[in-house]
């Protein structure tokens, strides 16, 4: 279910063959109700929403609330997830519903996890979960650990994005390994968005200025202080850091000190 979107800017962020004008990408879940999740929405200027399915009411309740009402799908592209599944059956299953509740929707974020604690994927499963669903004729988004070699396993399998967490969902401990993610980087053809451990606009520009396309976040915004002053935050960074990132930072001179006036044509 893909929102029509105005002409994207000369920098658009490309996914499955759609352009979208915001690099952040957002999760709804644990603001305080349904008219807080817009108002952050809004204010992070994302066009794409993630929803999971097992625990957020998009029509599989016609008595409750529903996400649909708030965040319209023709402002905002649906990006359904399969948070709170930990074998590759109950993620396919969980999709499959998505794509009837969302008129055939396929564009899907895959997550398998494989601990309760940590909710670390298990990637042998969120692997084997890949294959059936891209068989199956979904876009598939994959949340995945920061491991090159899976990363290059997902993308061969036709995930169209690779999400490599920066550290555990909902930790807000930032990118912890930049050099697993710039190794995903330096072999991915499709997009490399991190998903999960942002805790503040700091290391989402971070994640951008590595070269990463985009970011995905939810618990940094719901759970700030003033979630939608922290989503305006993050929007700033994720515009910051793609600029850094596409402007080339300056060689970094260990020990070689260099001036920023010019040494020749001194007055006096």
């Amino acid at each position: 279910m893909n929102a029509p979107h105005p002409a994207p800017p000369d920098d658009p962020l490309v996914i499955a063959g759609q352009a979208y004008r915001s690099r952040l990408l957002v999760g709804t879940g644990k603001y305080r109700d349904f008219e807080q999740t817009r108002e952050a929405v809004v204010a992070s200027g994302a066009r794409i929403v993630t929803v999971a399915i097992r625990r957020t009411n998009i029509g599989q309740d016609a008595s409750a609330p529903s996400l649909l009402d708030a965040l319209p799908p023709s402002e905002f592209t649906y990006l359904p997830n399969t948070a709170g599944c930990y074998t590759a059956d109950d993620a396919v299953r969980t999709l499959r519903l998505a794509r009837e509740l969302l008129d055939g929707h396929k564009l899907v974020k895959l997550e398998v996890l494989g601990d309760k604690d940590t909710l670390f994927p298990d990637v042998r499963q969120t692997l084997a979960a890949a294959e059936t669903l891209v068989r199956d004729g979904f876009d598939v988004m994959v949340y995945t650990s920061d491991d090159p070699i899976v990363a290059r396993d997902l993308e061969s399998i036709g995930c169209v994005a690779i999400m490599p967490l920066a550290s555990l969902i909902g930790s807000g401990m930032g990118i912890l390994n930049p050099w697993n993610l710039k190794l995903i980087l330096d072999q991915a053809k499709v997009p490399v968005i991190v998903d999960a451990g942002v805790g503040t606009a700091s290391d989402a520009a971070i994640a951008m200025e590595l070269g990463c396309a985009g970011v995905l976040m939810n618990t940094a915004i719901a759970q700030a202080r003033e979630p939608v002053r922290m989503a305006r935050a993050m929007k700033l960074a994720v515009e910051a850091g793609r600029e850094a990132f596409l402007a080339g930072r300056m060689p970094r001179k260990l020990y070689a000190a260099s001036p920023s006036s010019p040494t020749s044509g001194l007055i006096g």
